[in-house]
């Protein structure tokens, strides 16, 4: 597993007032309800960072009592302790206390779901064979009953060796305070016994450890034989002693003869997780209820992808439609601010940069947070509701006739909110050549980042008016976003007939029932989201506008006419300044596009981070405006060239738009690209890319128009 620079996200960390006296894992296959769970036990008492070395968040919350403080790790989802992708490989690492800089854990909490025992069961036999204690959450108890399954608990604790089984349903809270008794007791009970679903295995992984130099669980040795000495298991290989690795492979020939040992494993383990669930499960019929016919009639080509544009069109509208009253506020906030820092700061340096720096700078990127936690809501409810999932199922025809299948599609619908995280979902595409391809399309995805962009230029050049029943400004920004998708899909498409060409993989993807948001999972998702979007704002947003304010006020222009008046010897200076100088030395190549060197100082300026670019010009426009000037698009508007044409026309902001559309403008993204592909070469080819596209579609739609 190669090892990367470790990085950090801040999105809760909330101290506690003792150190956590024992660790437990919250381990469940996806979709199964675990972090739901997990958001339900720990509450506000979250944080969330990086495993060391690697580029997978860690969620650790503390459940705490009176005299004790527990403290729950959500690892990834896995399936079961053979790893087939990079998150799951993470999970076992940790459970098996294999991750450099984390504690193996004390105890497990294995979270399964109601309606798919047969799957979940699996994954529990395994981990009674790790030797630490283990207890069983029964998640989604009420979309069973609903559904017509019951499930004896009683008589599935006597199959797994009497550990506590809990019915919960995360979504009401029902069952979790007899789950949270359960775990403050859970790391005082002794371990359980395995299973002995697989007795031969068992017996022959005792054997091997008898002569082990080391301390080591029965399913470490067991993911040896199953697994073979490879990556991780080299080292439990190495703990068994002089001969180990004969000894293994004659007990490897003796388990499996000719079969494949993980097709072994599933047939050995499945015929046992049926057994008991003829015995622990009745399925009484119930009347097919109306989600199941909705989300069947969804399911269907037509009526399913016509429902995702709809769905779709309707988020764009309410970014625009809700966000506006609250953004007026912000912006009337900042222009009070900013005047009263004046008036209290007098003139001079000092007084410009709180103002025309700082405030303005910052302010004006903030007047987008509303705009964007809109569409982090939609989002989250989309995904939390299991939406999203049956968009990834419509769309992996549309996926596989560019090369790749409806894997990719959930990392791409990721990358709308941020292209990093995107970019880190495909981890779950076995196939590499599927998987870089999919990583070069994720930063085509309107992010974000580019959200403040195309709200602000929408909304100054855009009129808002009705066409039929829709908003024109909700029109465009749909129509970017479209034109986002369609770069991308355009991209997988040459690629994986180029560079990456190779066989398609299959697709496989169980669609779960429509269920009720969890509002308290909404709401920790959406102010993680937020406190993320308002540190960059506050740290690589803030910086840059310091920066970009010095650069616009230094050096002091020293022959200003004094009969100017106050705009004009601000464009005087503006234009003296460094930030002047290095604008019209780039003017040149950015001109045929329609870009004065303020619009190109802008542009260079926010290449780290695309959303910087609001506060560069946020900066830039502030200097020597009027006062009553307040809104950034009236400063835009009121631009010109020195001869008195506008700068800002239509043609140009199309172009404008078309080149944030397509360029690649965010340092993160380029990281996160070279950390996941482990080579330069790929993002280096995704900037040049992407930045030659957004710069002949903003040339073509300025000259044609």
């Amino acid at each position: 597993m190669t090892k990367t620079a470790e990085t950090r996200i801040p999105v809760t960390d909330i101290s506690v007032s003792r150190q956590p006296s024992a660790s437990i894992a919250v381990v469940g296959s996806p979709n199964s309800g675990k972090s739901t769970l997990f958001n339900r036990l720990t509450g506000l008492r979250q944080r969330i960072g990086n495993y060391p070395g690697v580029t997978v968040e860690k969620h650790v919350g503390t459940l705490k009592t009176e005299d004790r403080t527990i403290e729950l790790v959500d690892l990834p989802g896995t399936h079961g302790l053979s790893a087939h992708s990079y998150e799951e490989q993470i999970s076992i690492d940790v459970i098996f206390g294999r991750m450099e800089g984390a504690q193996p854990p004390d105890a497990i909490l294995a979270v399964v779901d109601s309606t798919n025992l047969y799957q979940g069961l699996y994954l529990v036999q395994q981990l009674l064979d790790l030797g630490v204690p283990v207890a069983v959450a029964l998640t989604m108890s009420d979309a069973a009953e609903a559904s017509g399954l019951s499930i004896d608990v009683g008589k599935l604790e006597q199959h797994l060796n009497g550990i506590p089984i809990c019915r919960v349903v995360a979504t009401t809270g029902q069952g979790i305070g007899e789950l949270r008794d359960v775990l403050v007791g859970l790391v005082d009970r002794p371990a359980a016994e395995p299973t002995l679903a697989w007795p031969e295995l068992t017996e022959a992984a005792r054997e091997l450890a008898a002569g082990a130099t080391v301390p080591l669980s029965n399913a470490e040795i067991e993911r040896l034989l199953i697994d073979g000495p490879t990556g991780a298991n080299q080292h439990v290989l190495e703990c068994l002693g002089p001969d180990a690795d004969q000894r293994v492979e004659q007990a490897r020939e003796r388990l499996f003869g000719m079969d494949p040992p993980l097709a072994r494993e599933a047939r050995v383990r499945y015929a046992w997780v049926r057994n008991v669930m003829q015995d622990v499960q009745q399925h009484t019929p119930v009347f097919y209820s109306w989600r199941a016919r909705f989300g069947a009639w969804l399911n269907r080509p037509i009526p399913g992808t016509i429902g995702l544009f709809l769905v779709m069109a309707i988020v764009f509208q309410a970014v625009f439609a809700w966000a506006t009253p609250i953004m007026d506020l912000i912006d009337e906030a900042t222009v009070t601010l900013g005047a009263a820092a004046a008036r209290r700061l007098g003139d001079g340096a000092a007084a410009s940069l709180v103002s025309d720096g700082i405030i303005a700078g910052v302010g004006s990127v903030l007047i987008f947070l509303p705009q964007i936690l809109i569409l982090f809501l939609f989002i989250i409810l989309l995904e939390d509701s299991g939406y999203l999932a049956r968009a990834a199922y419509l769309m992996d025809r549309a996926m596989r006739s560019v090369g790749l299948s409806g894997q990719s599609i959930i990392p791409m619908i990721s990358s709308f909110a941020c292209a990093v995280p995107g970019i880190m979902a495909t981890r779950v595409i076995p196939n590499r050549r599927d998987r870089i391809a999919t990583i070069l399309a994720a930063p085509f995805m309107t992010c974000s980042a580019r959200l403040p962009v195309y709200a602000l230029l929408i909304a100054a050049f855009v009129p808002a008016r009705d066409v039929g029943f829709l908003n024109l400004q909700g029109l465009v920004l749909f129509g970017l976003y479209l034109l986002g998708i369609i770069g991308g899909v355009l991209t997988a498409l040459l690629i994986r007939k180029t560079a990456l060409r190779g066989p398609k993989q299959p697709f496989a993807l169980m669609l779960p029932e429509f269920r009720r948001p969890n509002l308290q999972t909404v709401f920790f998702q959406l102010m993680g989201r937020a406190k993320v979007f308002l540190y960059r704002a506050g740290t690589v947003i803030f910086a840059v506008a310091v920066v970009v304010w010095a650069l616009a006020y230094y050096p002091r222009a020293t022959d200003i006419d004094p009969a100017l008046t106050e705009n004009q010897a601000a464009a005087v200076q503006l234009e003296q300044s460094w930030l002047g100088r290095a604008g019209k030395f780039v003017e040149p190549a950015f001109e045929p596009l329609g870009w004065d060197w303020r619009v190109s100082s802008a542009v260079i300026a926010g290449f780290p981070a695309r959303e910087v670019v609001v506060a560069v010009l946020g900066t830039v426009y502030a200097v020597g405006d009027d006062a009553d000037e307040a809104k950034l698009s009236q400063r835009l508007r009121s631009a010109t060239w020195p001869d008195g044409r506008p700068v800002f026309t239509l043609p140009m902001v199309i172009g404008l738009l078309i080149f944030y559309a397509f360029c690649l403008q965010c340092a993160a993204t380029l990281a996160v690209i070279r950390r996941e592909t482990n080579t330069w070469r790929w993002p280096i080819f995704a900037w040049t890319y992407m930045t030659a596209i957004g710069y002949v579609g903003a040339l073509l739609a300025y000259q044609l128009l």
